[in-house]
């Protein structure tokens, strides 16, 4: 008999969800827009400490936005981290612009303030500015936003902050999704939290999440008729799926909770092949760092595991119907980016040719762990 699929992050729906849902079909408020989206934008501001929120289709259209809000043209340059899902430099190329991409530190696996340092300097020296630089957290691993947002205020350019990740993540206590000009979230299904399909911008700037408003709403002029002055998008969230959203951020710090829980098993779990000769390496926190631990990811050098390899293990994994990823392809390895200038320092490469993602669902079951962790010895007994 075929074993059940144990997924790397599914949906992981609570007790209220439905109950908004069906309040949205019972007042017949299914259209887009509604008193859903507004609460869910009031919690969403609570629960990142911003001061206005936009909820949208997708963290993708969140960045779209702010490019657009930046004033983001053909030919302008836009630094963007390397490792990093697709989404964060894809909007870049709507707008003609060009992504610059900057590697990580080893630290928090994000972008390394260092090297951003380099390419601002360069870029002055250059006289081509960028107009905006996006750093990501990934895996909800805060990255070093007081030394990013520091250097980007010494050069005077707007940061948006990818947290598309790291929802329920902070600094000290202070949010991510909160540092930059621009704050932006995903509620994609494999998310922390979802509202099926979904996203946010962020920000303290009530004038610009206005204008992301009316630009997400196809930039429809206050007319009888329709009459448009600018190039709108269909980018905003509905009425029920942003009643999806406030019952799922209602148990928010209950899913952050489990998925640290999940952290805290595997890393206890490698912990016993750590002593005994292997070095299975995690994503650390820093003092004062908070990681919502979207996802636990390991990295596995083979020279220092036996020979063991990260894809020894996610072959094995996917034989037993058990889903894991490698880490995120960065985008200069990327071929649609090959051409593009990038900052390195062979960080992200490492990453991406030893990291592994493991399962990591807020709603893993016993059961589950039992087959993860039988199928892992089995592998490392063979070494």
């Amino acid at each position: 008999m075929n074993k059940s699929k144990i997924w790397l992050s599914s949906p992981h729906i609570g007790n209220n969800e439905l109950q908004y849902v069906n309040e949205a079909f019972s007042t017949n408020w299914i259209a887009p827009l509604g008193p859903h989206v507004n609460a869910f934008e009031q919690a969403l501001q609570d629960q990142t400490q911003t001061k206005h929120a936009a909820a949208l289709t997708s963290g993708t259209s969140a960045i779209h936005l702010a490019l657009i809000l930046l004033g983001v043209k053909t030919s302008d340059n836009v630094f963007c981290q390397s490792i990093t899902f697709s989404a964060s430099a894809n909007p870049i190329a709507y707008q003609g612009a060009t992504p610059v991409f900057i590697d990580s530190e080893k630290d928090t696996w994000n972008m390394d303030p260092i090297l951003l340092k380099t390419a601002l300097q360069e870029a002055k020296k250059n006289g081509k500015w960028p107009k905006a630089i996006i750093p990501v957290h990934l895996y909800g691993m805060p990255a070093k936003m007081d030394e990013i947002i520091t250097i980007a205020n010494e050069y005077g350019v707007p940061v948006i902050e990818d947290a598309a990740e790291a929802l329920g993540a902070n600094i000290n206590g202070k949010p991510c999704g909160s540092f930059g000009t621009f704050g932006v979230l995903s509620f994609n299904g494999n998310k922390i939290i979802t509202t099926s399909g979904g996203g946010a911008l962020l920000s303290d700037d009530a004038e610009m999440i206005e204008k992301a408003r009316f630009l997400a709403t196809q930039a429809r002029d206050s007319a009888p008729h329709y009459q448009h002055s600018h190039i709108g998008y269909n980018y905003r969230m509905s009425n029920v799926l942003a009643g999806i959203g406030r019952g799922q951020l209602e148990v928010l710090n209950d899913r952050v909770g489990a998925r640290r829980n999940n952290y805290e098993r595997y890393k206890q779990y490698f912990s016993k092949y750590n002593n005994s000769g292997f070095n299975i390496k995690f994503q650390e926190e820093s003092e004062g760092y908070y990681s919502n631990r979207w996802l636990t990811c390991i990295l596995v050098d083979p020279a220092k595991n036996k020979g063991l390899t990260r894809e020894v293990i996610r072959l094995a994994m996917d034989a037993e119907n058990i889903e894991t990823r490698p880490l995120w392809k960065p985008m200069h390895q990327q071929p649609i980016f090959s051409s593009s200038k990038s900052y390195l320092n062979g960080v992200s490469d490492n990453l991406f040719d030893n990291g592994l993602c493991l399962p990591s669902g807020s709603n893993l079951t016993e059961e589950e762990f039992s087959r993860i962790f039988d199928c892992l010895d089995t592998i490392f007994s063979k070494y």
